[in-house]
């Protein structure tokens, strides 16, 4: 087979069970709040301990209140969860960055940034975004909270291999259009569950022009297909990115990975189960109109007729509709908007910021949008801020809030109140996604940017400088 993917996961099968899955040896385990405590708990029961606790990374982030940090929770849901992975980083003797820390933010956003997700691991993590990383050319992926606690007693998991696909989008990308673009184009054409199955890598000139940043986008929404991961082989720019960060290698020790990591890629003869091919001029600024990801279209195209469907979802597609307020054949742009958010570990990075600057820059505030602008990390918000970001943003009448999941999942104080309409940067558009009742329009920090200073669904490339 001798594909990237191929090569990761064979060189780290430990053994494999008679006509049953293999035994995958896991270099990084990551854990946040939600997913961990029973856990923890089984550990307990069987009076286990992790067998290799230098490899397993602790945050909260979900749960985490994007203001007045420095103060206890308040909601006791969340600040039980979250000084419950804190009491069991610490009785596990686990590495443990807790809110206010440096380190501290999304686990998907700061593991990439701190050079912790290299090149070649194998990364899991009881979150399904896991996919993230893969950008970096490892193969990452979400897990069960009892594979948590398999990962924490045996440093291994037990999983099917799953099929490969290959996603190659050749081209160049045009004005205004982002890797959360490609993506959503992607998922529009493939549905939600195109990539059932697979684990995708992606390929094209169009991928490799993307930034480290905009891999990440990419590779985070490919469980919104239904993939099982996402990956890109890693590169010069893969490189670049990760010299010098915290936990990479260094001196003599980067020059022998750097080597290793240049073999990372699928043989030119390479058999993937599957390829499929996209053309990146066919890409437009996207943003999603009904109630999963894969419901997106061009943002100066109309919402799809029902009988353009296929029969069997027509009832449901009429469902998702009525939910959103839209009606077949309307166009989005000029929509009213209440709510703007940039966040998140799809869009929560540095490179998403400046996105958002470069529109707001001089502009002003819908003052009937409520904007909630979040980085993903400490790192983030420091860099922000170095550049002067965050003048820019306070000029136009935004607020900076502080690291967190914030409003991508209605699990924190951010949520969108019912019936509103939220452009989101984020990953999820479902029902009740951002709060009971929110209505959800995915899109990138561009689209985000030119709704919240017009108050309405904007075509951004109108508002680009150039």
């Amino acid at each position: 087979m001798n594909t990237l993917f191929d090569k990761i996961w064979d060189s780290h099968v430990v053994t494999i069970v008679e006509n049953g899955p293999a035994q995958l040896y896991v270099d990084r385990l990551y854990c946040h709040e939600v997913t961990s405590p029973q856990a923890f708990a089984g550990l307990r029961e069987r009076g286990l301990k992790p067998l290799r606790p230098e490899r397993i990374f602790c945050m909260p982030d979900h749960n985490t209140p994007t203001h007045d940090q420095d103060k206890p929770i308040e909601d006791p849901v969340s600040k039980t969860q979250v000084d419950t992975l804190e009491k069991n980083a610490s009785d596990f003797g686990l590495t443990y960055f807790g809110m206010m820390h440096p380190k501290n933010g999304i686990i998907h956003v700061v593991a990439p940034e701190r050079g912790l997700t290299l090149p070649g691991m194998t990364i899991v993590c009881g979150d399904s975004h896991t996919s993230t990383h893969g950008a970096l050319g490892a193969v990452a992926f979400g897990i069960g909270t009892s594979e948590v606690e398999m990962a924490l007693a045996s440093q291994c998991i037990l999983q099917q291999k799953p099929k490969t696909m290959r996603i190659c989008i050749e081209g160049m990308l045009g004005k205004g259009v982002t890797a959360k673009d490609v993506a959503l184009y992607v998922m529009s054409k493939m549905t939600t569950g195109g990539a059932t199955g697979y684990f995708v890598e992606y390929a094209g000139s169009a991928v490799r022009s993307l930034s480290m940043e905009g891999r990440l986008t990419l590779c985070n929404l490919s469980i919104e297909m239904g993939a099982r991961g996402g990956m890109v082989a890693p590169d010069e720019t893969t490189f670049a990115y990760i010299k010098d960060r915290e936990y990479a290698p260094q001196g003599d020790a980067w020059e022998k990975a750097v080597a290793c990591w240049k073999t990372l890629r699928s043989n030119d003869d390479a058999v993937f189960d599957r390829e499929v091919y996209f053309c990146a001029e066919d890409i437009e600024p996207m943003i999603t109109y009904g109630t999963n990801p894969g419901m997106g279209t061009g943002i100066t195209q109309a919402v799809p007729l029902a009988d353009t469907m296929p029969e069997a979802g027509r009832t449901s597609y009429k469902k998702s509709l009525e939910y959103m307020g839209f009606d077949e054949g309307d166009t989005l742009i000029g929509k009213p908007v209440d709510y703007v958010f940039l966040g998140s570990c799809t869009n929560g990075r540095i490179e998403d910021f400046r996105m958002f600057a470069s529109i707001v820059k001089g502009q002003e505030k819908a003052p009937n949008v409520t904007a909630w602008l979040v980085p993903g990390s400490w790192l983030v918000d420091a860099q922000i801020r170095k550049e002067g970001l965050d003048k820019i943003f306070e000029e136009a009448g935004f607020e900076l809030r502080q690291p967190g999941c914030s409003a991508c999942l209605a699990m924190n104080d951010d949520k969108v109140p019912a019936g509103k309409y939220a452009v989101s940067t984020s990953n999820r558009n479902f029902e009740g996604r951002q709060g009971p009742g929110s209505r959800t329009l995915l899109a990138s920090p561009l689209v985000a940017a030119a709704a919240a200073i017009t108050g309405k669904v904007t075509d951004p490339r109108t508002m680009i400088k150039d």
